[in-house]
């Protein structure tokens, strides 16, 4: 077995959100701009409270531009991610500077973005905030305004004490960053082989059920083709030797030992492996995907367009559930026709899934991919067996996702109407899956 630290099992699934990041960030708004207004009218003390607000403002700007500009339930990229916890640092720096340095005890909330860093991002990335958080905290050491204090009064802390909180906040972010770090890789293993396992159990379930299938059926055939084995001999002593008769029998005779050739490989599946039936073509996925869909009085149209040799992949079970998940709610909700596109490039292989129907309702449409988000309406939901929980879509765009996939999911453009659906792989990472290491289950090896 592969080492499963070099894979990556549903990694982009764990990054973070950026209704994470604005929730956390409001939370900020709120605390700085309580603190300033305390500090200004319930103290007393001076301090440049124009400044303040207007680094204050800012932060409540960018939130709302990142909630224009994102839906909720989308992912960052881990650059994106360090962008906007490296704003923060430097947001919170400026508000430090107006309001005394280091010697201000919120000089503690540096350490929030470093913990937030450790748990979601890459070791690099951490690293990156965590040096410039000490820039950062190294330049309030030496330039900043007065700390707020008593009218015509000053606090100035001894060099001591303020080399002290610098080092505090330095060993701190580093400790907070490896501990967090850690913790959150131990998790991220565990999960994976949790998910490498699952995806083994149904693998070897489906191999398992396959193989008793074939040789059952290997069992079955075999006293037929043996009865039309001696019959092949009985009428190859009895026919003449020689022409056409004679070599339609020897025609025959050769066909019944490719047949008993094939029976005893399907009585062997067990022993052998199913490699003869374990790869496929894009094509042969999305037709299997397909045909179970077929009699439910919608139109599902298959397009092909590919650059190249056709993409293969190894026969992946969350693959197939999770496009079976997506055809299956578009033949729900489609009013005639569902439209299934495959396009594949030396780069990317690409599956776009489109209805004729009412499409995502806009409520909806900002948080799909998350649990308990149904896509049905309320007379759906109301006729449903298990109330439209909606956890199906957000299983689907999981396993899809872990498999490699990017996932989106959007309303057709006007004029046209309807959802759809597109599924892309990096043709690098699709026919990876054709190697069989997508399927670790632990460090080493079992």
């Amino acid at each position: 077995m592969p080492d499963l630290a070099n894979l990556n099992l549903g990694r982009r699934a764990r990054r973070l959100r950026v209704d994470t990041l604005v929730r956390l960030r409001w939370l900020a708004v709120a605390g700085q701009a309580a603190a300033v207004v305390a500090t200004f009218y319930g103290l007393g003390f001076p301090l440049p409270l124009g400044l303040c607000l207007l680094a204050i403002a800012a932060s409540a700007w960018l939130n709302i531009g990142l909630r224009v500009r994102f839906p909720v339930s989308y992912r960052l990229e881990d650059t994106a991610a360090l962008l906007l916890l490296s704003y923060d640092v430097l947001q919170l720096s400026g508000l430090l500077y107006l309001t005394g340095g280091l010697e201000n005890p919120f000089a503690m909330l540096f350490l929030a973005p470093v913990m937030i860093a450790a748990v979601s991002l890459t070791s690099r990335a951490t690293l990156l905030l965590g040096v410039l958080i000490v820039l950062a905290a190294s330049f309030l050491a030496f330039f900043h305004l007065p700390l707020p204090w008593q009218p015509g009064d000053s606090l100035s802390l001894p060099i001591l004490y303020l080399a002290g909180i610098w080092l505090a906040i330095v060993l701190g972010a580093a400790f907070i960053g490896i501990y967090a770090a850690r913790v959150s890789e131990e998790a991220r293993r565990l999960s994976d082989a949790l998910a490498a396992t699952e995806l083994v159990l149904a693998r070897e379930q489906h191999l398992t059920q396959l193989d008793g299938l074939a040789a059952a059926a290997a069992h079955e055939l075999g006293t037929p083709l043996a009865t039309i084995t001696l019959v092949v001999k009985d009428l190859a002593k009895i026919l003449p030797s020689e022409g056409l008769v004679a070599e339609d029998v020897a025609l025959l005779a050769q066909e019944v030992q490719r047949c008993r050739t094939i029976l005893g490989k399907l009585a062997s599946l067990g022993a052998e492996g199913a490699e003869m039936l374990d790869r496929m073509t894009v094509s042969h996925l999305v037709e299997e995907v397909v045909e179970p869909q077929r009699n439910f009085g919608v139109d599902v149209v298959i397009d092909r367009a590919g650059d190249g040799a056709e993409p293969v992949c190894r026969r992946n079970p969350g693959i197939l559930y999770g496009l079976g998940n997506l055809v299956e709610n578009a033949i729900d909700f489609a009013k005639s026709r569902v439209r299934i596109e495959m396009q594949w490039t030396q780069e990317q292989v690409r599956i776009t899934i489109e209805d004729d129907g009412p499409g995502f309702l806009p409520d909806v449409l900002i948080r799909l991919g998350e649990p308990y988000i149904s896509t049905k309406g309320p007379e759906r939901r109301a006729r449903s067996e298990d109330g439209g929980l909606g956890l199906g879509l957000f299983i689907a765009k999981t396993l899809l996702e872990r498999s490699g996939a990017n996932v989106a999911m959007a309303n057709v453009p006007p004029p046209g109407r309807g959802a759809r659906i597109v599924v892309v792989w990096s043709r690098s990472q699709f026919e990876r899956l054709n190697s069989g290491n997508n399927l670790p289950l632990a460090r080493g090896g079992w």
